[in-house]
C-alpha cells in the first residue's frame, strides 16, 4: 500500500480471534497508521445479533484522512460489542443482573432449520422417515439418509460431539471440515428429544445412538450464516464442496452493519 499512487480510502479487514495479537496485525497498524488511516477493531460474533451461532471473527475498519467515523472516539480501540452500530437491534439483547452487563437474545435453531420434522426410523435402518422442508416438499430417501451421522462417527467420537436441539440457543462454529469429521467441525443436531434431560457428558455410545443425530444441512448453514433465501449453489458443487466454502465464509448478520458503519459518515 505504501508504493500505492492510489491508496484505497477504506479497508475491511477480517480474520480469525488472535490475529490482534500477532505480529502481521502490528504491521498492519503501522502501515495504516503511516498513510494517515483511523481504524476501529472488533471482535464480534452472530450471537451479539441474535443468530444463534457462535462463529467469533476479528475485523478491523479503516478509513484514510480526511474521512471519519461516525464514531471517532473508539479510533484505535479494540471493541467486543456491537452497541453502537445503527443496524443493531435494541432487542437483541438483556440485562443480566448477574454479572451487571448485557447478553445477547437469541433466536432457537429451529428457526433456522430447513427440516421442520425428522425423525430416525425405529428399524435401525438409518433410515429417516417424516422428513419435511419449510415447503412441503418431501426429498427421497436418498437425500435424507446423506445427513444421518453414521454410527461408526458416533462410536468413535462420541463423546467429543457438540450436540444440539432445535430449540437450543447456540451451536458451535462450523468449518470448512464439517461433514467429513465431527470433532471440533460444528454442532450436530438431535432430531430425537427422549434423552434431552441426560447431560450428554453422562451419556452411554448406545444412547447417543439413539438420539437420532445428524448434519445441518447446507441450507440450515447458510441460513446460520445469514445468507438470503435465495443464495444457493450451483448444481454441479457436490455436497462435500458446499460445506467447505461455508464453512470458509463470513456471517452476513456480522459484516452487513459493519460495512454500513465503514460507508457511513458523520452527518
Amino acid at each position: 500500500m505504501k508504493n500505492m499512487c492510489f491508496p484505497p480510502q477504506m479497508l475491511f479487514v477480517e480474520n480469525v480471534v488472535g490475529f490482534e495479537v500477532s505480529d502481521t496485525h502490528d504491521q498492519l497498524l503501522e502501515v495504516l497508521s503511516d498513510l494517515n488511516f483511523n481504524t476501529q477493531e472488533f471482535i464480534l460474533s452472530p450471537l451479539q445479533f441474535g443468530i444463534p451461532y457462535s462463529r467469533p471473527r476479528y475485523f478491523c475498519l479503516a478509513k484514510r484522512e480526511p474521512r471519519s467515523f461516525q464514531n471517532p472516539s473508539v479510533n484505535s480501540k479494540l471493541l467486543r460489542a456491537p452497541t453502537f452500530l445503527t443496524s443493531v437491534k435494541a432487542g437483541h439483547y438483556r440485562y443480566n443482573q448477574n454479572e451487571d452487563e448485557l447478553e445477547p437474545i437469541c433466536k432457537p435453531i429451529s428457526h433456522f432449520l430447513e427440516i421442520r420434522s425428522m425423525n430416525i426410523s425405529e428399524d435401525s435402518s438409518g433410515t429417516i422417515t417424516d422428513f419435511k422442508e419449510s415447503d412441503e416438499r418431501i426429498p427421497s430417501e436418498t437425500v435424507c439418509e446423506d445427513y444421518v451421522v453414521p454410527l461408526n462417527f458416533i462410536e468413535r467420537w462420541g463423546s467429543a460431539m457438540d450436540i444440539v436441539y432445535p430449540e437450543s440457543n447456540r451451536c458451535c462454529c462450523f468449518t470448512k471440515s464439517y461433514y467429513r469429521y465431527v470433532k471440533g467441525t460444528g454442532s450436530l443436531l438431535a432430531t430425537s428429544n427422549n434423552l434431552k434431560q441426560i447431560p450428554k457428558e453422562n451419556l452411554e455410545i448406545s444412547s447417543l445412538k439413539e438420539m437420532g443425530l445428524r448434519f445441518f444441512t447446507p441450507r440450515e448453514v447458510a441460513n446460520l450464516h445469514s445468507f438470503p433465501p435465495s443464495f444457493h449453489f450451483p448444481y454441479h458443487i457436490s455436497l462435500r464442496q458446499q460445506y467447505a466454502m461455508l464453512g470458509n465464509s463470513l456471517s452476513v448478520a456480522v459484516v452487513g452493519p459493519l460495512l454500513h458503519y465503514l460507508f457511513s459518515e458523520i452527518q
